[in-house]
């Protein structure tokens, strides 16, 4: 019983979880606009993807010049932090981690009132980017210092021993020793800043849109042209789901593969 019980929770959980998204999928490939009611099968909307390329490659250019930013203040903060010794260091790690547990409203009202403050402009490229930043460094510090407490310590001070300045053992010997760390780091940033919409809606000029944001606009106004837009987006959804589980299976059989390359 106990075992069935099991099940039937995993099952209620996958569904809760999927089944909307299979709706979302299912209704991409119909002809009409509205779901509830499929009226043929047809590919009209993903002939159309072509309409919103501003707005994917908007996200996307956000996306990877914000999270590499990201990448770098994150790891060289996270080097400087655990190389940091007594309460100096601590602290700082502390300090960096509030803007993962603080809400992102909290975040982008504070970016408003300190550019109002400074005389900058708060909605403009400059704000989104460095709101995307903020948003995303501290999870990369987060996927570094696991690797970093997992390196050698003494490697750093056998660079140093053997005529090594400070600078190429950085790069020769730390950074190699925690790359998969700066990976995983890079990878989550991105996935952070392509899912954000509050920091975006707020900080980003009027006429600039990520998908998120203009999805929002898309269901919120109830003109014509922006109705038309949704049933586009059902489609690139679509895409997107489907390369995901394409990612996620790839790294399964790579797993899967490496592990069974250490066996034999």
């Amino acid at each position: 019983m106990k075992k069935f019980l099991s099940f039937l929770y995993v099952i209620i959980v996958l569904a809760f979880v999927y089944v909307p998204i299979l709706i979302l999928v299912f209704y991409s490939f119909s002809s009409g606009k509205t779901t509830g009611n499929f009226e043929v099968f047809s590919f009209k909307w993903y002939s159309k993807l072509g309409e919103i390329k501003d707005v994917v490659l908007n996200t996307v250019v956000l996306a990877v010049v914000s999270s590499a930013i990201a990448t770098i203040l994150g790891t060289l903060g996270a080097i400087g932090i655990f190389y940091s010794k007594g309460k100096f260091g601590k602290t700082v790690n502390g300090i960096s981690q509030i803007p993962v547990v603080n809400s992102e409203v909290v975040t982008a009202c504070a970016l408003v009132m300190l550019f109002m403050a400074l005389g900058f402009a708060h909605r403009s490229m400059f704000g989104v980017y460095v709101g995307h930043v903020i948003l995303t460094t501290p999870f990369v510090v987060l996927s570094v210092m696991p690797k970093l407490k997992q390196m050698d310590g003494s490697l750093y001070e056998a660079a140093l021993d053997l005529g090594a300045t400070p600078t190429q053992a950085l790069f020769k010997v730390i950074l190699p020793e925690i790359l998969p760390g700066i990976l995983s780091g890079f990878m989550l940033a991105i996935t952070l800043s392509l899912d954000d919409y509050i920091i975006t809606a707020t900080l980003s000029p009027l006429s600039f849109d990520t998908i998120s944001t203009a999805v929002y606009k898309s269901i919120a106004l109830t003109t014509e042209k922006a109705s038309e837009k949704i049933p586009i987006y059902r489609a690139l959804t679509t895409i997107i789901f489907l390369l995901t589980v394409l990612v996620v299976i790839l790294n399964a059989s790579v797993k899967k593969r490496n592990r069974k390359g250490e066996v034999k």
